[in-house]
């Protein structure tokens, strides 16, 4: 660790390791010019403390500790063949150049990544195909090309406030939006509904993965 608290992993290749990210008082920064490959990365800092800049994770673990909320810096990093493990909220992963113009965000990709063991609300696939990806079942739910089915998906009564505050607001996300997870207790909570309504309502769509 630097005097500023930085420790940077950038210019090198690790390959079967284990890191652990978890020293509250350090700032993470991974890349640029980073690739890992088959490690496990156990995060366990704010969103504020990892910075990612354009690093390659091929095959890589992520086992989240401590719940990462509204981290769009996944769109700086190419994720392949990863799995994630862990609570995410308002994450953003994949190809998105307008997040911001610095250059690593011109490079985001996913792929053939497995959220399934992870939990998520809130979070977005940005520019990539989801249709390779593996997406956390019940009670997590995924809107698939959420914009392009906005209409489709408005045109019946959801439970709640849900209706009202998200899904006719579908069409509002950023254009590269390719999918939109939400995990059902948590929005019910917020939404002033249950979980088993909204499922009622979920079950009626194919553009819904569950």
């Amino acid at each position: 660790m630097d005097s500023l608290g930085n420790v940077v992993f950038e210019d090198q290749e690790i390959e079967n390791e284990r890191l652990e990210l978890t020293d509250k008082k350090a700032n993470y920064i991974l890349g640029p010019n980073l690739t890992l490959r088959n490690c496990t990365l156990v995060l366990k800092v704010s969103a504020r403390r990892l910075s990612l800049k354009q690093p390659r994770f091929i095959d890589c673990t992520f086992e989240v500790k401590q719940e990462l909320k509204n981290y769009q810096s996944w769109v700086a990093a190419s994720l392949k063949g990863c799995r994630f493990k862990g609570r995410l909220t308002g994450c953003d992963f994949g190809l998105w150049p307008e997040y911001m113009s610095l250059p690593w965000y011109q490079h985001g990709s996913i792929e053939d990544c497995d959220f399934t063991e992870a939990w998520m609300d809130g979070c977005r696939i940005m520019g990539c195909d989801p249709s390779t990806l593996r997406f956390p079942k019940w009670p997590c739910f995924t809107f698939l090309d959420p914009i392009g089915r906005a209409s489709e998906l408005s045109s019946v009564r959801w439970p709640g406030r849900f209706g009202r505050v998200t899904v006719e607001e579908l069409h509002t996300q950023p254009a590269p939006t390719r999918s939109l997870t939400y995990h059902a207790p948590s929005v019910a909570k917020r939404m002033e509904t249950t979980p088993e309504e909204l499922r009622a309502v979920i079950e009626k769509f194919d553009c819904i993965v569950y």
